[in-house]
């Protein structure tokens, strides 16, 4: 695999934007236990993707392997154009890494902490000082720019930490589990750092147990169990092929409510409520021909709702404990 920079396509030349992350077949065991087990990814530069997977299922590891860090026991990586075995000093600057836990010397300042990550990049100091100021402004703490990293909160230790990893203004920054311990308004704070990032042109390899927050973030998503990815494409795909997605019907008329359950007899049922479940998509499609079963029975529901799987649901069908998930079949929707 060559260690050159990948091209940029041109414009309406018809060939697919370069990849910023690819494998092919990457493998990676400790002993008896396989933690990857062929990994093929290709990821565009310029998006944001997701890794999703349970604790253990190697989310971390291929992190490693792809900042450098470990080396693959089969397979083939490229980050940023650089084969990562043969080319780790290429990848190693183009990259910026940010762990589950921040970085920081809690005895410098959240300045000093900049200037020592610029002096290690050999940046030279006026050029190191004026990307510390400029991160500091970036990431809302010049205020508290000579202040101790030991008395910062969890947002802002997550907020210098990922500053310090922009300091080389790196083109792939990877994100293992970055908002780890962080309350819901830094979180989103977070968030927001990483979408602006993603519009400067920086790709984001994300790793993260927080389902919304890959729901939120990535282009694209992949479910890694069992040491396989299992599942891949954009949330919406994804939770297409998980069975659930239903449209929930109420009547207030009790008669109405039979009628319309003998019209659908595979619907669950809430005699309760005088409520149906009809399992479809929800599509606009899907609606109409279920409303124009009901106008050619001459009954009319009080009000209805769709309601879609979430990634939980996603994420619960495709891992298991320390197996491989089964594929999924998309269930069949209304008609």
């Amino acid at each position: 695999m060559s260690s050159s920079v990948m091209p940029m396509p041109r414009q309406g030349d018809g060939r697919q934007p370069s990849a910023a992350v690819s494998t092919a077949d990457l493998r990676k065991s400790y002993g008896d236990k396989t933690v990857l087990d062929g990994i093929d990814l290709r990821i565009p530069s310029g998006t944001v993707f997701a890794l999703l997977g349970p604790n253990g299922a190697g989310k971390t590891t291929t992190v490693q392997i792809l900042s450098t860090l470990i080396s693959a026991d089969g397979g083939q990586a490229q980050v940023a154009g650089h084969d990562v075995a043969t080319a780790p000093d290429g990848v190693r600057a183009a990259i910026g890494v940010t762990g589950q836990f921040a970085a920081l010397d809690d005895l410098l300042t959240a300045e000093e902490n900049l200037l020592l990550m610029a002096d290690l990049l050999r940046l030279g100091k006026r050029e190191g000082r004026r990307r510390a100021k400029e991160l500091l402004e970036r990431f809302e703490i010049a205020d508290v720019a000579h202040k101790r990293a030991a008395f910062f909160s969890g947002g802002m230790r997550r907020r210098l930490d990922l500053a310090m990893t922009l300091v080389g203004d790196p083109q792939v920054i990877f994100l293992d589990e970055p908002t780890t311990g962080l309350d819901p308004r830094s979180r989103r704070t977070m968030w927001e750092t990483v979408r602006s990032l993603v519009a400067d042109g920086v790709t984001v390899f994300l790793t993260t147990q927080y389902l919304e927050e890959a729901d939120q973030l990535a282009d694209r998503i992949a479910v890694l169990d069992g040491g396989r990815i299992v599942a891949e494409g954009t949330a919406d795909e994804l939770k297409a092929q998980i069975p659930g997605s239903h449209v929930r019907l109420r009547f207030t008329d009790p008669d109405e409510y039979e009628r319309a359950a003998a019209a659908f007899p595979g619907a669950a049922r809430d005699d309760e409520e005088l409520a149906l479940r009809v399992a479809g998509d929800g599509g606009l499609d899907a609606l109409r021909a279920l409303l124009d079963r009901l106008d050619a029975i001459g009954v009319r529901a009080a009000d209805f709702s769709v309601h879609t799987p979430d990634l939980d649901d996603v994420f619960l069908a495709l891992t298991g404990e320390g197996t491989a998930a089964t594929p999924l079949h998309v269930k069949e929707t209304l008609r």
